[in-house]
Protein backbone atom coordinates (compact mmCIF):
# COMPACT_ATOMS: atom_id res chain seq x y z
CA UNK A 1 0.00 0.00 0.00
CA UNK A 2 1.74 3.97 -1.04
CA UNK A 3 1.86 6.56 1.52
CA UNK A 4 -1.00 8.23 -0.11
CA UNK A 5 -3.42 4.85 0.65
CA UNK A 6 -2.56 5.17 4.40
CA UNK A 7 -3.35 8.46 4.57
CA UNK A 8 -6.52 7.88 2.87
CA UNK A 9 -7.06 5.39 4.87
CA UNK A 10 -6.19 7.37 8.09
CA UNK A 11 -8.67 10.05 7.13
CA UNK A 12 -11.61 8.39 4.89
CA UNK A 13 -13.72 10.51 6.43
CA UNK A 14 -12.92 14.18 6.15
CA UNK A 15 -13.70 16.59 3.21
CA UNK A 16 -11.47 18.91 1.99
CA UNK A 17 -8.07 17.02 2.91
CA UNK A 18 -5.52 15.65 0.61
CA UNK A 19 -2.81 13.17 1.57
CA UNK A 20 0.66 14.03 0.20
CA UNK A 21 3.16 11.91 2.10
CA UNK A 22 3.01 9.59 5.31
CA UNK A 23 5.91 8.27 6.72
CA UNK A 24 6.45 5.85 9.27
CA UNK A 25 9.24 5.50 11.74
CA UNK A 26 9.57 3.42 14.95
CA UNK A 27 8.27 6.79 16.89
CA UNK A 28 5.44 7.89 15.25
CA UNK A 29 3.61 8.35 11.94
CA UNK A 30 4.07 11.84 10.21
CA UNK A 31 1.76 12.55 7.83
CA UNK A 32 1.95 15.48 5.11
CA UNK A 33 -1.14 17.49 4.02
CA UNK A 34 -2.83 20.30 2.85
CA UNK A 35 -6.67 21.78 2.59
CA UNK A 36 -7.49 21.53 -0.74
CA UNK A 37 -11.17 22.85 -0.76
CA UNK A 38 -12.22 26.29 -3.08
CA UNK A 39 -13.71 27.97 -0.83
CA UNK A 40 -14.02 28.63 2.96
CA UNK A 41 -16.53 30.64 5.20
CA UNK A 42 -16.02 33.28 7.35
CA UNK A 43 -16.33 32.53 10.86
CA UNK A 44 -17.37 36.12 11.80
CA UNK A 45 -20.46 36.92 9.46
CA UNK A 46 -20.85 33.77 7.40
CA UNK A 47 -19.81 34.62 4.04
CA UNK A 48 -18.23 32.15 1.80
CA UNK A 49 -14.82 33.42 0.39
CA UNK A 50 -12.57 32.32 -2.75
CA UNK A 51 -9.86 35.52 -2.09
CA UNK A 52 -6.93 33.87 -0.85
CA UNK A 53 -4.55 35.77 1.29
CA UNK A 54 -1.60 33.82 2.20
CA UNK A 55 -0.75 30.06 3.88
CA UNK A 56 1.00 28.18 6.18
CA UNK A 57 1.73 25.00 8.14
CA UNK A 58 -0.16 23.47 11.17
CA UNK A 59 1.72 21.17 13.21
CA UNK A 60 -1.63 18.80 15.01
CA UNK A 61 -0.88 15.89 17.13
CA UNK A 62 -3.84 13.12 16.30
CA UNK A 63 -5.05 10.01 17.64
CA UNK A 64 -2.60 6.94 17.81
CA UNK A 65 -2.23 4.27 15.32
CA UNK A 66 -0.78 1.07 16.18
CA UNK A 67 0.51 2.35 19.38
CA UNK A 68 2.22 4.98 17.65
CA UNK A 69 1.43 8.99 17.83
CA UNK A 70 0.32 9.95 14.83
CA UNK A 71 1.48 13.63 13.31
CA UNK A 72 0.10 15.91 10.69
CA UNK A 73 1.63 18.87 9.14
CA UNK A 74 -1.01 20.23 7.68
CA UNK A 75 -1.02 23.33 5.10
CA UNK A 76 -3.82 25.44 5.53
CA UNK A 77 -4.68 28.65 3.77
CA UNK A 78 -5.81 32.47 4.74
CA UNK A 79 -8.58 34.05 3.33
CA UNK A 80 -10.02 37.65 2.59
CA UNK A 81 -13.11 37.83 3.98
CA UNK A 82 -15.40 39.74 0.98
CA UNK A 83 -17.71 41.87 3.01
CA UNK A 84 -15.95 45.94 3.75
CA UNK A 85 -17.99 45.68 6.96
CA UNK A 86 -16.80 42.62 8.48
CA UNK A 87 -14.81 42.54 11.94
CA UNK A 88 -12.62 39.85 10.00
CA UNK A 89 -10.39 41.19 7.59
CA UNK A 90 -8.79 37.56 7.04
CA UNK A 91 -9.68 34.44 8.45
CA UNK A 92 -7.92 31.00 8.47
CA UNK A 93 -9.88 27.77 6.63
CA UNK A 94 -10.64 24.98 8.71
CA UNK A 95 -11.49 21.58 7.84
CA UNK A 96 -14.57 19.71 9.74
CA UNK A 97 -13.53 16.31 11.94
CA UNK A 98 -10.01 17.67 11.99
CA UNK A 99 -9.14 21.35 13.29
CA UNK A 100 -10.53 23.69 15.49
CA UNK A 101 -9.42 27.27 16.02
CA UNK A 102 -6.25 27.79 17.88
CA UNK A 103 -6.45 23.61 18.28
CA UNK A 104 -2.79 21.91 18.14
CA UNK A 105 -4.67 18.24 18.35
CA UNK A 106 -6.96 16.86 16.31
CA UNK A 107 -10.92 17.10 16.92
CA UNK A 108 -11.20 13.26 17.42
CA UNK A 109 -7.68 13.32 19.98
CA UNK A 110 -9.43 16.05 21.57
CA UNK A 111 -12.40 14.30 22.09
CA UNK A 112 -10.98 11.43 22.91
CA UNK A 113 -9.08 13.46 25.60
CA UNK A 114 -12.28 14.92 26.94
CA UNK A 115 -14.06 11.60 27.58
CA UNK A 116 -10.72 10.51 29.11
CA UNK A 117 -10.91 13.61 31.74
CA UNK A 118 -14.81 13.34 32.41
CA UNK A 119 -14.11 9.65 33.49
CA UNK A 120 -10.62 9.50 35.26
CA UNK A 121 -9.93 13.62 36.46
CA UNK A 122 -6.61 14.88 36.44
CA UNK A 123 -4.25 11.81 37.59
CA UNK A 124 -5.90 8.94 36.77
CA UNK A 125 -6.81 10.39 33.41
CA UNK A 126 -3.06 11.48 32.43
CA UNK A 127 -1.73 7.82 32.84
CA UNK A 128 -4.30 6.83 30.74
CA UNK A 129 -3.82 9.27 28.15
CA UNK A 130 -0.03 8.23 28.67
CA UNK A 131 -0.94 4.56 27.61
CA UNK A 132 -2.94 5.69 24.53
CA UNK A 133 0.04 7.45 23.11
CA UNK A 134 -0.96 10.91 23.95
CA UNK A 135 0.96 12.53 26.44
CA UNK A 136 -0.65 15.37 28.34
CA UNK A 137 -0.72 16.75 31.76
CA UNK A 138 -3.44 15.84 34.86
CA UNK A 139 -3.96 20.31 34.52
CA UNK A 140 -4.30 20.24 30.96
CA UNK A 141 -7.13 17.59 31.13
CA UNK A 142 -8.81 19.64 34.16
CA UNK A 143 -8.93 22.67 31.46
CA UNK A 144 -10.56 20.56 28.74
CA UNK A 145 -13.24 20.18 31.60
CA UNK A 146 -13.75 23.25 32.51
CA UNK A 147 -13.61 24.09 28.57
CA UNK A 148 -16.78 22.17 27.80
CA UNK A 149 -20.10 23.58 27.49
CA UNK A 150 -23.02 23.34 29.78
CA UNK A 151 -25.55 20.80 29.15
CA UNK A 152 -28.85 22.46 28.49
CA UNK A 153 -30.93 22.32 31.32
CA UNK A 154 -33.90 20.67 31.20
CA UNK A 155 -37.34 20.55 33.39
CA UNK A 156 -38.05 17.10 34.67
CA UNK A 157 -41.56 15.77 35.88
CA UNK A 158 -39.95 13.98 38.56
CA UNK A 159 -37.57 15.64 40.53
CA UNK A 160 -34.97 14.00 43.23
CA UNK A 161 -33.49 16.33 45.51
CA UNK A 162 -30.72 15.10 48.31
CA UNK A 163 -27.52 16.73 49.64
CA UNK A 164 -24.07 15.76 49.16
CA UNK A 165 -20.55 16.90 51.19
CA UNK A 166 -17.92 18.74 49.47
CA UNK A 167 -16.30 18.63 52.84
CA UNK A 168 -17.77 16.63 55.29
CA UNK A 169 -19.37 18.24 58.54
CA UNK A 170 -18.66 21.67 57.05
CA UNK A 171 -19.69 22.32 53.31
CA UNK A 172 -22.44 20.77 51.79
CA UNK A 173 -24.23 21.22 47.82
CA UNK A 174 -27.32 19.64 46.78
CA UNK A 175 -27.88 17.45 43.49
CA UNK A 176 -30.87 17.12 41.25
CA UNK A 177 -31.89 14.46 39.41
CA UNK A 178 -34.84 13.44 36.74
CA UNK A 179 -35.87 10.63 38.88
CA UNK A 180 -37.99 8.97 35.59
CA UNK A 181 -34.42 8.75 33.48
CA UNK A 182 -32.09 8.74 36.48
CA UNK A 183 -29.98 11.33 35.37
CA UNK A 184 -28.52 14.36 37.10
CA UNK A 185 -29.45 17.14 36.01
CA UNK A 186 -27.82 20.32 38.34
CA UNK A 187 -25.99 20.74 41.03
CA UNK A 188 -26.46 23.94 43.74
CA UNK A 189 -23.88 25.31 46.05
CA UNK A 190 -25.34 24.66 49.13
CA UNK A 191 -28.68 23.29 50.59
CA UNK A 192 -30.62 26.26 51.43
CA UNK A 193 -34.03 26.24 51.24
CA UNK A 194 -34.40 29.19 49.47
CA UNK A 195 -31.66 28.38 46.53
CA UNK A 196 -34.12 25.50 46.19
CA UNK A 197 -36.93 27.71 45.91
CA UNK A 198 -34.67 29.81 43.37
CA UNK A 199 -34.09 27.01 41.23
CA UNK A 200 -37.48 25.65 40.88
CA UNK A 201 -39.04 28.92 40.11
CA UNK A 202 -36.56 29.69 37.23
CA UNK A 203 -37.99 26.02 35.59
CA UNK A 204 -41.87 25.63 35.84
CA UNK A 205 -43.54 22.58 35.23
CA UNK A 206 -42.07 20.01 37.98
CA UNK A 207 -44.81 18.25 38.94
CA UNK A 208 -43.67 15.36 41.55
CA UNK A 209 -40.32 16.12 44.07
CA UNK A 210 -39.11 13.11 46.02
CA UNK A 211 -36.83 13.97 49.00
CA UNK A 212 -35.46 12.95 52.72
CA UNK A 213 -37.55 14.12 55.97
CA UNK A 214 -35.45 17.16 56.09
CA UNK A 215 -36.79 20.51 56.65
CA UNK A 216 -35.07 22.82 54.55
CA UNK A 217 -35.74 21.07 51.61
CA UNK A 218 -39.36 20.68 52.11
CA UNK A 219 -39.82 24.63 52.41
CA UNK A 220 -37.99 24.97 49.30
CA UNK A 221 -39.75 22.59 47.55
CA UNK A 222 -43.21 24.36 48.92
CA UNK A 223 -42.10 28.20 48.16
CA UNK A 224 -40.64 27.12 44.56
CA UNK A 225 -43.00 24.63 43.36
CA UNK A 226 -46.18 24.79 45.74
CA UNK A 227 -48.66 22.92 43.24
CA UNK A 228 -45.54 20.39 43.28
CA UNK A 229 -46.44 17.02 44.99
CA UNK A 230 -43.70 16.17 48.00
CA UNK A 231 -42.77 12.61 48.17
CA UNK A 232 -41.13 11.27 51.46
CA UNK A 233 -38.37 8.62 51.09
CA UNK A 234 -39.22 5.29 52.55
CA UNK A 235 -36.17 4.16 53.13
CA UNK A 236 -35.79 7.13 55.31
CA UNK A 237 -38.94 6.58 57.06
CA UNK A 238 -38.66 3.01 57.81
CA UNK A 239 -35.05 3.70 59.21
CA UNK A 240 -36.40 6.49 61.65
CA UNK A 241 -39.06 3.54 62.82
CA UNK A 242 -36.35 1.67 63.47
CA UNK A 243 -34.35 4.00 65.37
CA UNK A 244 -37.71 4.03 67.31
CA UNK A 245 -37.81 0.76 68.14
CA UNK A 246 -34.57 0.48 69.11
CA UNK A 247 -34.83 3.19 72.18
CA UNK A 248 -38.05 1.08 73.24
CA UNK A 249 -35.89 -2.10 73.02
CA UNK A 250 -33.42 -0.58 74.95
CA UNK A 251 -35.87 0.50 77.28
CA UNK A 252 -37.05 -3.22 77.87
CA UNK A 253 -33.82 -4.82 77.88
CA UNK A 254 -34.22 -6.22 80.72
CA UNK A 255 -36.76 -8.12 79.49
CA UNK A 256 -34.91 -9.82 76.84
CA UNK A 257 -33.06 -12.36 79.01
CA UNK A 258 -35.01 -16.02 79.85
CA UNK A 259 -36.07 -15.74 83.63
CA UNK A 260 -33.85 -18.21 85.89
CA UNK A 261 -35.62 -20.65 88.23
CA UNK A 262 -35.82 -19.45 91.95
CA UNK A 263 -33.17 -21.23 93.89
CA UNK A 264 -33.81 -23.70 96.03
CA UNK A 265 -33.65 -23.17 100.36
CA UNK A 266 -30.74 -25.70 100.39
CA UNK A 267 -28.73 -23.43 98.06
CA UNK A 268 -29.26 -20.23 100.07
CA UNK A 269 -27.62 -21.13 102.39
CA UNK A 270 -24.23 -23.00 100.76
CA UNK A 271 -22.73 -20.00 99.75
CA UNK A 272 -21.81 -18.40 103.01
CA UNK A 273 -20.34 -21.86 103.97
CA UNK A 274 -18.62 -22.67 101.02
CA UNK A 275 -16.95 -19.30 101.01
CA UNK A 276 -16.07 -19.61 103.85
CA UNK A 277 -13.23 -22.60 103.55
CA UNK A 278 -12.36 -21.79 99.73
CA UNK A 279 -11.47 -18.32 101.13
CA UNK A 280 -9.50 -19.47 104.35
CA UNK A 281 -7.53 -21.63 101.52
CA UNK A 282 -7.01 -18.83 99.52
CA UNK A 283 -5.69 -16.77 102.56
CA UNK A 284 -3.53 -19.85 103.37
CA UNK A 285 -2.18 -19.98 100.23
CA UNK A 286 -0.84 -16.59 100.13
CA UNK A 287 0.34 -16.80 103.27
CA UNK A 288 2.56 -20.08 102.33
CA UNK A 289 4.49 -18.02 99.61
CA UNK A 290 7.89 -17.82 99.82
CA UNK A 291 8.55 -14.47 100.06
CA UNK A 292 5.89 -14.27 102.82
CA UNK A 293 8.03 -16.92 104.74
CA UNK A 294 11.51 -14.54 104.07
CA UNK A 295 10.38 -11.54 105.18
CA UNK A 296 8.72 -13.72 108.26
CA UNK A 297 11.93 -14.46 109.33
CA UNK A 298 13.68 -10.92 108.72
CA UNK A 299 10.77 -9.13 110.87
CA UNK A 300 12.04 -11.66 113.84
CA UNK A 301 15.35 -11.20 113.13
CA UNK A 302 15.21 -7.79 113.48
CA UNK A 303 13.26 -7.81 116.50
CA UNK A 304 15.43 -9.49 118.24
CA UNK A 305 18.39 -7.55 117.34
CA UNK A 306 16.22 -4.75 118.99
CA UNK A 307 14.91 -6.65 122.27
CA UNK A 308 18.98 -6.84 122.94
CA UNK A 309 19.63 -2.90 122.58
CA UNK A 310 20.82 -2.61 119.29
CA UNK A 311 20.18 0.57 117.84
CA UNK A 312 18.87 0.65 113.80
CA UNK A 313 21.74 2.09 112.34
CA UNK A 314 24.20 -1.19 114.32
CA UNK A 315 21.24 -3.25 112.53
CA UNK A 316 21.69 -1.86 109.27
CA UNK A 317 25.65 -2.21 109.47
CA UNK A 318 25.63 -5.60 110.66
CA UNK A 319 22.57 -6.85 108.54
CA UNK A 320 23.33 -5.48 104.88
CA UNK A 321 20.50 -3.72 104.60
CA UNK A 322 19.32 -0.04 104.36
CA UNK A 323 17.98 1.82 107.07
CA UNK A 324 14.76 2.51 105.93
CA UNK A 325 14.50 -0.94 105.31
CA UNK A 326 14.87 -1.78 109.04
CA UNK A 327 13.21 1.12 110.30
CA UNK A 328 9.94 0.13 107.78
CA UNK A 329 10.50 -3.76 109.99
CA UNK A 330 10.69 -2.02 112.86
CA UNK A 331 7.66 0.00 113.27
CA UNK A 332 5.49 -3.36 111.66
CA UNK A 333 4.11 -5.34 114.83
CA UNK A 334 3.74 -8.63 112.82
CA UNK A 335 5.05 -9.58 110.03
CA UNK A 336 1.97 -9.98 108.19
CA UNK A 337 1.69 -5.84 108.03
CA UNK A 338 4.17 -6.50 105.24
CA UNK A 339 3.31 -8.52 103.38
CA UNK A 340 -1.12 -7.96 103.52
CA UNK A 341 -1.76 -7.53 99.25
CA UNK A 342 1.45 -8.63 98.23
CA UNK A 343 3.06 -12.08 96.25
CA UNK A 344 -0.77 -12.62 95.23
CA UNK A 345 -1.05 -9.95 92.01
CA UNK A 346 -2.56 -6.18 92.28
CA UNK A 347 -5.22 -6.26 95.93
CA UNK A 348 -8.34 -6.48 94.73
CA UNK A 349 -11.22 -6.51 97.11
CA UNK A 350 -12.39 -9.51 95.36
CA UNK A 351 -9.39 -11.46 95.94
CA UNK A 352 -11.11 -13.52 98.46
CA UNK A 353 -13.98 -14.47 96.58
CA UNK A 354 -12.24 -15.40 92.92
CA UNK A 355 -12.24 -19.16 93.87
CA UNK A 356 -15.32 -19.46 94.56
CA UNK A 357 -16.20 -17.52 91.21
CA UNK A 358 -14.47 -20.19 89.51
CA UNK A 359 -15.69 -23.18 91.30
CA UNK A 360 -19.38 -21.89 90.55
CA UNK A 361 -18.34 -21.03 86.56
CA UNK A 362 -17.39 -24.64 86.04
CA UNK A 363 -20.68 -25.37 87.72
CA UNK A 364 -22.24 -23.93 85.02
CA UNK A 365 -23.79 -20.37 86.62
CA UNK A 366 -22.28 -17.59 84.53
CA UNK A 367 -25.03 -15.03 85.36
CA UNK A 368 -22.79 -11.77 86.75
CA UNK A 369 -25.58 -10.92 88.40
CA UNK A 370 -26.70 -13.87 90.59
CA UNK A 371 -22.66 -14.75 91.58
CA UNK A 372 -22.87 -11.19 92.71
CA UNK A 373 -25.84 -11.56 94.95
CA UNK A 374 -24.47 -14.71 96.51
CA UNK A 375 -21.17 -13.17 97.24
CA UNK A 376 -23.02 -9.91 98.62
CA UNK A 377 -24.88 -12.79 100.36
CA UNK A 378 -21.63 -14.03 102.09
CA UNK A 379 -19.54 -10.46 103.13
CA UNK A 380 -18.94 -9.22 99.56
CA UNK A 381 -18.45 -5.56 99.66
CA UNK A 382 -17.74 -4.42 96.46
CA UNK A 383 -20.48 -3.26 93.50
CA UNK A 384 -21.81 -5.36 90.76
CA UNK A 385 -19.64 -4.19 88.28
CA UNK A 386 -16.00 -5.69 89.58
CA UNK A 387 -17.87 -9.09 89.68
CA UNK A 388 -18.98 -8.02 86.08
CA UNK A 389 -15.34 -7.04 84.66
CA UNK A 390 -14.13 -10.01 86.57
CA UNK A 391 -15.92 -12.23 84.47
CA UNK A 392 -15.83 -10.65 81.27
CA UNK A 393 -12.60 -12.80 80.52
CA UNK A 394 -13.89 -16.18 81.74
CA UNK A 395 -17.02 -14.48 79.18
CA UNK A 396 -14.91 -14.37 75.97
CA UNK A 397 -13.34 -17.86 76.23
CA UNK A 398 -16.79 -19.49 76.68
CA UNK A 399 -17.64 -22.56 74.19
CA UNK A 400 -19.74 -22.02 71.15
CA UNK A 401 -22.42 -24.32 73.06
CA UNK A 402 -22.25 -21.42 76.15
CA UNK A 403 -22.69 -18.82 73.54
CA UNK A 404 -25.64 -19.59 72.19
CA UNK A 405 -27.57 -19.99 75.62
CA UNK A 406 -26.43 -15.94 75.93
CA UNK A 407 -29.39 -13.66 75.78
CA UNK A 408 -30.19 -11.43 72.79
CA UNK A 409 -28.69 -8.26 72.68
CA UNK A 410 -31.16 -5.04 71.74
CA UNK A 411 -29.51 -5.00 68.49
CA UNK A 412 -30.79 -8.51 67.23
CA UNK A 413 -34.34 -8.15 68.91
CA UNK A 414 -34.82 -4.87 66.76
CA UNK A 415 -33.86 -6.83 63.76
CA UNK A 416 -36.44 -9.49 64.52
CA UNK A 417 -38.72 -7.39 64.90
CA UNK A 418 -38.07 -4.82 61.55
CA UNK A 419 -37.10 -7.58 59.74
CA UNK A 420 -39.55 -9.46 57.51
CA UNK A 421 -40.88 -12.72 58.90
CA UNK A 422 -39.80 -14.79 56.15
CA UNK A 423 -35.87 -13.61 56.52
CA UNK A 424 -35.50 -15.07 59.69
CA UNK A 425 -34.48 -18.24 60.96
CA UNK A 426 -36.26 -20.87 62.67
CA UNK A 427 -34.21 -20.11 66.42
CA UNK A 428 -34.91 -16.46 65.91
CA UNK A 429 -38.16 -16.75 65.35
CA UNK A 430 -38.71 -19.03 68.36
CA UNK A 431 -36.82 -16.30 70.62
CA UNK A 432 -38.57 -13.46 69.16
CA UNK A 433 -41.67 -15.25 69.91
CA UNK A 434 -40.60 -15.62 73.51
CA UNK A 435 -39.86 -11.91 74.05
CA UNK A 436 -42.71 -10.53 73.05
CA UNK A 437 -45.02 -13.44 75.37
CA UNK A 438 -43.22 -12.01 77.99
CA UNK A 439 -43.38 -8.72 77.13
CA UNK A 440 -46.32 -7.10 76.31
CA UNK A 441 -44.83 -3.58 75.18
CA UNK A 442 -42.87 -5.13 72.64
CA UNK A 443 -45.53 -7.12 71.36
CA UNK A 444 -47.22 -3.93 70.96
CA UNK A 445 -44.34 -2.33 69.07
CA UNK A 446 -44.06 -5.19 66.29
CA UNK A 447 -47.71 -5.77 65.80
CA UNK A 448 -47.35 -1.59 64.95
CA UNK A 449 -44.04 -2.14 62.48
CA UNK A 450 -45.43 -4.69 61.05
CA UNK A 451 -48.89 -3.17 60.00
CA UNK A 452 -46.43 0.04 59.02
CA UNK A 453 -44.26 -2.50 56.68
CA UNK A 454 -47.85 -3.88 55.18
CA UNK A 455 -48.54 -0.43 54.44
CA UNK A 456 -45.44 0.55 52.92
CA UNK A 457 -45.11 -2.61 50.59
CA UNK A 458 -48.72 -2.63 49.44
CA UNK A 459 -48.85 1.29 48.82
CA UNK A 460 -51.66 1.95 50.92
CA UNK A 461 -50.98 5.17 52.10
CA UNK A 462 -54.65 6.26 52.78
CA UNK A 463 -54.31 3.92 55.84
CA UNK A 464 -51.52 5.97 57.97
CA UNK A 465 -54.03 8.10 59.71
CA UNK A 466 -55.64 5.04 61.00
CA UNK A 467 -52.14 4.18 62.03
CA UNK A 468 -51.38 6.94 63.68
CA UNK A 469 -54.22 6.84 65.96
CA UNK A 470 -53.70 3.70 66.93
CA UNK A 471 -49.91 4.17 67.92
CA UNK A 472 -51.27 7.16 70.22
CA UNK A 473 -53.54 5.43 71.41
CA UNK A 474 -51.03 2.63 72.56
CA UNK A 475 -48.85 4.99 74.75
CA UNK A 476 -45.60 3.76 73.58
CA UNK A 477 -43.30 6.79 74.13
CA UNK A 478 -40.37 5.53 71.13
CA UNK A 479 -43.39 5.18 68.75
CA UNK A 480 -45.61 8.29 69.50
CA UNK A 481 -42.35 10.52 69.46
CA UNK A 482 -42.20 8.77 65.64
CA UNK A 483 -45.78 9.69 64.94
CA UNK A 484 -45.08 13.51 66.00
CA UNK A 485 -42.15 13.53 63.94
CA UNK A 486 -44.67 12.21 60.64
CA UNK A 487 -47.49 14.59 61.69
CA UNK A 488 -45.08 17.90 60.55
CA UNK A 489 -44.81 16.22 56.71
CA UNK A 490 -48.00 13.80 56.94
CA UNK A 491 -48.85 15.01 53.36
CA UNK A 492 -45.61 14.04 52.20
CA UNK A 493 -45.40 10.59 54.29
CA UNK A 494 -48.65 9.93 53.09
CA UNK A 495 -47.39 10.38 48.83
CA UNK A 496 -44.34 8.11 50.00
CA UNK A 497 -46.45 5.38 51.14
CA UNK A 498 -48.93 5.67 48.03
CA UNK A 499 -46.89 6.50 45.09
CA UNK A 500 -44.17 4.57 43.08
CA UNK A 501 -41.35 7.22 43.29
CA UNK A 502 -38.16 6.90 45.62
CA UNK A 503 -35.17 9.03 46.27
CA UNK A 504 -33.38 5.69 45.92
CA UNK A 505 -32.19 6.76 42.61
CA UNK A 506 -30.84 10.14 44.48
CA UNK A 507 -29.04 8.12 46.46
CA UNK A 508 -27.50 6.26 43.90
CA UNK A 509 -25.72 9.56 42.62
CA UNK A 510 -24.56 10.60 46.00
CA UNK A 511 -22.28 8.00 45.58
CA UNK A 512 -21.14 8.68 42.68
CA UNK A 513 -20.49 11.92 43.39
CA UNK A 514 -18.60 10.98 46.67
CA UNK A 515 -16.53 8.31 43.73
CA UNK A 516 -15.83 11.07 41.55
CA UNK A 517 -14.86 13.93 44.28
CA UNK A 518 -12.31 11.30 45.79
CA UNK A 519 -10.81 11.00 42.40
CA UNK A 520 -9.99 14.39 42.15
CA UNK A 521 -7.89 14.49 45.30
CA UNK A 522 -9.12 17.73 46.73
CA UNK A 523 -9.54 19.87 43.83
CA UNK A 524 -13.07 18.98 43.48
CA UNK A 525 -14.32 22.51 43.00
CA UNK A 526 -18.11 22.41 42.41
CA UNK A 527 -17.64 24.30 38.89
CA UNK A 528 -15.19 21.33 37.84
CA UNK A 529 -17.36 18.72 39.66
CA UNK A 530 -20.71 19.80 38.18
CA UNK A 531 -19.15 19.24 34.83
CA UNK A 532 -17.49 16.01 35.57
CA UNK A 533 -21.53 15.12 37.01
CA UNK A 534 -23.90 16.44 34.32
CA UNK A 535 -21.49 15.82 31.61
CA UNK A 536 -20.15 12.09 32.15
CA UNK A 537 -23.78 10.87 33.18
Amino acid sequence: MSDVEIGDVLFADLDGLQVDKVELSEDAVSVTARACAGEATCPACGTRSRRVHSCYQRRLADAAVGGRPVVVHLLVRRFRCPVASCPRTTFVEQIDGLTFRHGRRSQRLHTVLQMVALMLAGRGGARLAAVLSAAVSRSTLLRLIHALPDPSSVTPRVLGVDDFALRKGHIYGTVLIDVETRRPIDLLPDRESATLARWLSEHPGVEIICRDRASGYAEGARLGAPDAVQVADRWHLFHNLTEAVDRCVTRHSTRLRTPEPPPSPAMSTAPAAELEKISGAAKAERAAHRCADRTRDRHQEIHALIDKGLTLREISRELGLARNTVRKFARAATAEELSAGKWQGRASILDDYKPYLHQRWQEGCTSAKKLFEEIKAAGFRGGYSVVRDYLQPLRAGAKPADRAHRPPSVRDVTGWITRHPDSLTQDETLHLKDILARCPELDATAEHVRTFAEMMNARTGHKLAAWVDSVKAGKLPELVSFVNGIGCDLRAVEAGLTLPFSSGAVEGQVNRIKMLKRQMFGRAGLALLRKRVLLAA
